[in-house]
């Protein structure tokens, strides 16, 4: 099925030379990022893989081993390719020539003596991608204490969780080194969510011109897409263009672009004539900057408290309303035939109202008649305090249990599983105000508690069992986001979903990026009526897990279609393609752009351009101005001591980044 794959050379015995990369990790997640070092970055790499099957993937004939080699295989063969073809982008040549083969060990944890064999005391960067956060945490401890100087990036799903360990290890690195460069520090220990970088792509792709959010320095920056200009119309280009999308991008029948779609690619970073030759192209442009809001305590998402109308039903709110509008009629008419003040008649028509006052034997016949009416309406009070009660009791009860899809939903999106990637597809679901109906197989699955106090409609079923998708309501659904962790769970369940609405908009989660074009062809010609997208979780993150690597501070990554963007901060001094030159000659068409220059002198520039602003539950204080200026006149000259904010593609950022052979020994 993969063909032949040349063998590698796997040197078991050979110890690595200084300043080589190591990923740890169990899916395909380490698999992706070591290609990415090796092929995009042109790094050595040791990969550590456990012995055996991929857990993820137990159906598939081939080891951990295995498949790692075959997918170096497919890459090897297909650098080869380029390289014979038209050259690389830039000259700047083959970025691997020179580089050994990966080194792939196996292991079942990352213990002391496996990684001094993965030479961890001569690494320059170490990657902890398991799917377990606790065999991350334990190998990033191990991995500090065997090499304080080590640049680590560890995959993490609890955020809170990883701004700690990140305080912790580089606690750990500055105890260990007393004299060690605060820059330095702060590239030392990185924490990444895969499904933190995947979910907003995935999210995406069940809505048409959406928005993707980057942040600097507490700015949010909106990468949005742009739909193409009609006859006589003029495309606002905001900040700057950033890509021009497929020319097909949103036919259902057109090809969706990638690396290895040659014209029918997306074009990232394209120059002034390429977009004003553009016709009929999409445009993902640069066009908003706003203020981030501080890094506030986090809240609810319910309150602590329920409305009425969460409560009690809108037939028992009428009836008490009548029931109120009555007792007030009779207070009235007591008040006008008696001649009584208003608090005695009030007191009087709650006595007849419960029963408990005395027969007016010896009043007026207009008292007599208005008791009567009272000890009628009276009657009606019981059944409506007793439906009351039971109604709360109700309610109290399913609170804490999960919605079904209510009657005439449509619309919404089906959301097929909740675990890492799901919960977080769902979160951005719902801050866009989408409506969701999720499917999980799991009662006890991560995300059914955060979906329980979203109130998000949940069917509790195998998706691939008949019945489950309908009770999803997939009939009158706009879009179906298969995210389960398995690719056969996902293709089934949008296989049945088109048979049962052919013109459904599809999104799956695919492991294997190679396998997610394949399923997407296929779907696409069997119908062409309907629009599908496929993605790979670990080729969305692994651009982010790789720039981390290299040492830079990765702001955000923008998928263009089947491509992906990123935006990095980095120093100008070192990169001979930005120093000296201005930022009209700093540009190159398809591979990087500057954007913005951080002004701030640099003994006073915050040294994460990510993070928010600290909370002032005040709210007096005003947020410190931004150091970043973003209209750059073209004219400007780059300085050593600049810092910039660039957005670049994965093969022009490695270009930047990469370092100089010469200056390592051994290489």
């Amino acid at each position: 099925m993969l063909g032949f794959v040349p063998p590698l050379p796997q040197q078991p015995g050979r110890p690595p030379s200084s300043g080589h990369m190591i990923v740890c990790g169990d899916d395909a997640l380490a698999r992706r990022l070591a290609v990415e070092l090796r092929f995009i970055y042109g790094e050595r790499v040791t990969l550590l893989l456990p012995p055996g099957r991929d857990a993820n993937n137990p159906e598939t004939p081939l080891t951990q081993r295995g498949r790692a080699a075959a997918l170096f295989g497919r890459m090897s063969a297909a650098m080869n390719r380029a390289g014979n073809g038209s050259g690389t982008t830039g000259g700047s040549g083959d970025t691997n020539a020179g580089v050994e083969a990966v080194r792939i060990m196996e292991a079942p944890e990352p213990s002391d003596d496996v990684l001094e064999e993965a030479g961890i005391d001569r690494a320059a960067a170490l990657a902890l991608v398991y799917d377990d956060d606790e065999r991350n945490i334990r190998a990033a401890l191990t991995a500090r204490r065997l090499n304080p100087r080590l640049r680590l990036v560890i995959r993490l799903y609890n955020r809170k969780l990883g701004q700690h360990l990140e305080e912790l290890l580089d606690q750990a690195a500055a105890v260990a080194m007393p004299g060690i460069d605060p820059a330095l520090l702060d590239a030392s220990t990185t924490v990444l969510s895969d499904a933190d970088t995947a979910a907003p792509a995935l999210a995406a792709t069940a809505l048409t011109g959406s928005n993707k959010i980057i942040q600097a320095e507490g700015l949010l920056l909106r990468a949005a897409e742009r739909p193409p200009p009609r006859p006589g119309e003029h495309a606002d280009p905001g900040l700057c263009t950033l890509a021009l999308l497929s020319s097909t991008t949103n036919d259902p029948a057109g090809a969706e672009g990638s690396d290895s779609s040659g014209d029918e690619a997306p074009q990232l970073l394209p120059d002034e004539r390429a977009v004003a030759d553009a016709t009929g192209r999409g445009t993902v442009v640069l066009e908003a900057i706003s203020r981030a809001d501080p890094d506030r305590p986090a809240t609810r998402m319910g309150g602590r408290g329920a409305p009425l109308s969460q409560i009690f039903s809108r037939r028992l709110r009428w009836s008490a309303l009548g029931f109120a509008l009555a007792a007030v009629a009779l207070v009235i008419a007591s008040l006008l035939t008696t001649k009584d003040t208003a608090l005695h008649s009030a007191y009087l028509t709650v006595l007849d109202l419960l029963g408990m006052n005395d027969p007016a034997e010896g009043a007026p016949p207009a008292r007599q008649i208005i008791q009567i009416l009272s000890g009628i309406a009276g009657l009606l009070l019981l059944p409506l305090l007793i439906a009351a009660v039971l109604e709360a009791f109700g309610t109290l009860r399913t609170a804490s249990s999960l919605r079904r899809p209510p009657r005439g939903l449509g619309g919404h999106v089906v959301l097929l599983g909740l675990g890492k990637i799901g919960t977080r597809v769902l979160v951005r679901l719902r801050e866009l105000d989408i409506p969701v109906v999720v499917v999980e197989e799991d009662p006890e699955a991560r995300g059914i508690p955060l979906a329980r106090s979203m109130h998000v409609p949940t069917v509790i079923g195998d998706v691939t069992q008949e019945g489950v998708l309908e009770a999803a309501k997939i009939r009158r659904a706009h879009a179906l986001l298969a995210l389960t962790s398995i690719d056969t769970t996902n293709l089934e369940a949008t296989l049945y979903a088109r048979s049962v609405k052919p013109d459904l908009r599809v999104a799956l989660r695919l492991y294997d990026d190679e396998f997610a074009t394949a399923v997407y062809r296929t779907l696409r010609t069997a119908h062409p009526g309907a629009l599908t997208r496929s993605r790979s979780v670990s080729h969305l993150a692994a651009p982010s897990f790789a720039v981390a690597m290299m040492g830079r501070q990765i702001l955000g990554a923008v998928p263009v279609e089947r491509k992906v963007m990123l935006f990095a901060a980095l120093e100008v001094a070192g990169h001979p393609q930005l120093e000296g030159h201005t930022v009209e000659q700093a540009f190159r068409a398809g591979a990087w752009r500057v954007l913005a220059i951080d002004a701030t002198p640099p003994a006073d520039r915050n040294p994460d351009l990510a993070a928010l602003p600290p909370f002032d539950p005040g709210g007096d204080a005003a947020p410190p101005p931004s150091g970043l200026v973003w209209d750059l006149h073209p004219g400007y000259v780059l300085r050593a001591q600049d810092r910039v904010v660039i957005a670049a593609t994965r093969r022009g950022l490695a270009e930047l980044l990469r370092r100089q052979r010469s200056a390592v020994p051994g290489r």
